[in-house]
């Protein structure tokens, strides 16, 4: 069964320009262009509104949305169901994770795993931490390693592999305008280094709140890689996972900055939709995880 339209329906709904959809599909943009016209057809509906410029989900795409996620998700199950009787899994699996995440815990997480389950084939997607749970939750990805959220929704599994502290980094050189004591007062003028969004983003717009401190944002950026790589260069203050921080090639440019009260820390864990639990691949790899003991 050809069910490789749904697939790049199901990319550029969640995506809505068809370079980035085509690049994540390994087509070329025309391809995607004639699968989705293809599949308008056959459906007898526009899934899209379309211009030089946007792309839009019409009401029918919306509609047809659910529908392929459902499709893709049912046939999944009776493909995998049947492999379970052969006692045979195959397939794959798709992870997604930040750079740090992949080499902090895939190792540990997926050798044994690859060791029980060859023929499984895993896909590693990378980007921005922040992304991760949408990307589960919209179907894009089979699994997330991802920071758990202060309300995590209801359809999401989560189980956690590791607890990092945040951190408040500095240029290990000081530069002009950083202060020789941190006060209340000082903070308002120095430049500071964020997540454009994520739960490092909200606990630190939190903490700023609580201390009564408007922040001087110097930049916001997709990534805690980036922000260590500009603290590093002395452009500001950045705040950062612990385990960004120490695995960090650039660590020796930037220094922890003792800061009290503390930003509270989080769980870094594996994330997946609960229906998708049902999955034997998914489960093979779900069950296979020990969590460590509460802090």
């Amino acid at each position: 069964m050809d069910l490789r339209p749904l697939t790049h329906f199901l990319s550029l709904a969640e995506h809505l320009h068809f370079g980035r959809a085509s690049e994540q599909c390994h087509i070329s943009a025309s391809t995607l262009s004639r699968s989705i016209r293809q599949l308008e057809d056959s459906v007898g509906a526009a899934l899209f509104e379309r211009d030089n410029r946007t792309v839009r989900l019409t009401t029918a795409g919306r509609r047809f949305q659910q529908f392929a996620r459902d499709t893709l998700e049912q046939w999944e199950l009776l493909r995998h169901s049947l492999m379970e009787e052969q006692a045979t899994l195959f397939g794959e699996i798709s992870i997604y994770c930040s750079v740090t995440a992949s080499y902090s815990f895939l190792y540990d997480l997926l050798s044994e795993f690859r060791l029980r389950h060859p023929r499984i084939e895993l896909k590693l997607h990378t980007g921005d931490p922040a992304d991760a749970i949408a990307r589960v939750m919209s179907g894009v990805e089979d699994m997330a390693i991802s920071a758990r959220p202060d309300h995590l929704p209801h359809s999401m599994a989560f189980k956690p592999i590791a607890r990092t502290p945040l951190l408040f980094i500095a240029p290990r050189d000081a530069p002009d305008w950083m202060p020789e004591t941190l006060t209340t007062t000082s903070w308002h003028s120095i430049p500071m280094i964020l997540s454009e969004s994520g739960l490092a983003r909200e606990r630190i717009n939190h903490w700023f709140r609580d201390q009564g401190i408007k922040p001087r944002i110097y930049a916001q950026v997709s990534g805690n890689e980036a922000i260590v790589s500009m603290v590093g260069l002395g452009f500001g203050v950045g705040v950062v996972p612990e385990m960004v921080y120490q695995n960090s090639p650039l660590a020796d440019r930037v220094q922890r900055l003792d800061v009290h009260p503390e930003l509270m820390a989080y769980d870094v864990g594996l994330c997946v939709n609960q229906r998708k639990l049902k999955n034997p691949l998914i489960m093979a790899l779900w069950s296979q995880i020990d969590s460590p003991p509460p802090a």
